[in-house]
């Protein structure tokens, strides 16, 4: 388990988005929706352009439909799209696969909802020995109340807790990245 002082490396990143699907998105409250996808977006523009691999998971599509379509358009190229119906993503053999294959160690989490599926995942990777790091303004629960105490169980168990913008600039480490420029001016 890494120490809450752990920074984020993007030669050891993995990007998990996890069930940002369209019949979900619509059950947030005035707001959420847009503020996840616009910050999940600039998430996926990054791992692109530092060429961090993406996960990105589905819980019961027939039920919740497929990803948002303005965040299925920005994913990688090869980027799997993983159906399930555990609400850890980290018990998903396809998930754990992919993990296990990247040789990376650091997975940051973005989607819906935290106090569940995001959560239930958070808990599962970080028993599996990763440095698991929940991206706050790129996660949501329909109740507000429900994702404060997930993200305090979270950071109990010892996840990092961070955000978009400090992501990204750890990702970067250094204005002289050849993709500062770009990504910088993706936030507003």
């Amino acid at each position: 388990m890494q120490t809450r002082l752990s920074m984020a490396d993007s030669d050891n990143s993995v990007l998990m988005v996890i069930d940002i699907q369209e019949r979900l998105t619509t059950a947030m409250p005035a707001g959420v929706r847009d503020r996840v996808i616009e910050q999940v977006s600039v998430l996926l523009t990054a791992a692109e352009s530092l060429s961090l691999p993406v996960i990105v998971t589905e819980q019961y599509p027939k039920g919740l439909g497929p990803t948002e379509a303005d965040l299925k358009n920005l994913l990688p190229a090869g980027t799997p799209v993983v159906e399930k119906t555990r609400f850890s993503s980290a018990a998903v053999k396809e998930v754990s696969e992919f993990l296990s294959k990247s040789g990376r160690k650091q997975v940051f989490l973005a989607g819906m909802e935290t106090h569940i599926c995001v959560l239930q995942t958070a808990l599962g990777l970080l028993e599996m020995g990763y440095d698991v790091f929940v991206i706050e303004d790129a996660v949501s629960s329909r109740a507000k109340g429900n994702q404060f105490n997930a993200l305090q169980r979270l950071r109990l168990a010892g996840a990092v807790i961070t955000n978009v913008e400090s992501t990204m600039f750890e990702w970067l480490a250094d204005a002289s990245h050849p993709a500062f420029k770009k990504l910088s001016k993706l936030i507003v």
